[in-house]
C-alpha cells in the first residue's frame, strides 16, 4: 500500500488538469478586461460623432448660440454622454470662418469596479467653416 502511495504521488499525468486552470483563469481575466475596457472606445467614437454633429450645426446655422445648445440637448439624449463644451468663436460667424469644438468627459476605467480604477479624460475635437453670409 506504501508502494502504491508513493506512485500517485509521483504520477505527472495530472500537471495538464493545474495548466488548463492557469489557462482558463487567465483567458477569464482578459475577458473582464476588454468588458471594461471597450465601453470606453465605444465612447470616444460617440464624443467624436457627437463634436462633429456640434460643429456641423455650427457650420449650417452660422452661429454658435441656442441652435447648437438645443443640438448638444438632443445628442446628449440619444448618446447618454455629458461633455464640457467649449467652442473657438461664440455668435454669428461669417462665411467661411473657421469655427472650433472641443469636448471633454471624464470617465472611469478599471477591473474591479471601485478597486483597481482610475479616472482618464477623453478629448475630442473637430473644425468646420460657416456656410452663412452675415450682412
Amino acid at each position: 500500500m506504501l508502494k502504491r502511495l508513493q506512485e500517485v504521488l509521483h504520477d505527472k499525468r495530472a500537471e495538464g488538469y493545474v495548466d488548463v486552470v492557469v489557462l482558463v483563469l487567465c483567458a477569464v481575466l482578459v475577458l473582464a478586461l476588454a468588458m471594461r475596457v471597450l465601453p470606453v472606445f465605444i465612447q470616444k467614437q460617440q464624443l467624436d460623432m457627437f463634436a462633429t454633429e456640434l460643429v456641423r450645426e455650427a457650420e449650417v446655422s452660422g452661429k454658435v448660440g441656442t441652435e447648437t445648445n438645443r443640438r448638444a440637448e438632443i445628442l446628449q439624449e440619444k448618446t447618454g454622454l455629458a461633455p464640457d463644451i467649449s467652442w473657438s468663436e461664440s455668435g454669428e460667424i461669417q462665411l467661411n470662418e473657421e469655427v472650433t469644438v472641443t469636448l471633454t468627459l471624464d470617465t472611469e476605467i478599471g477591473l474591479f469596479g471601485e478597486f483597481g480604477s482610475f479616472p482618464i479624460t477623453l478629448r475630442s475635437q473637430a473644425s468646420g467653416k460657416s456656410e452663412v453670409y452675415w450682412k
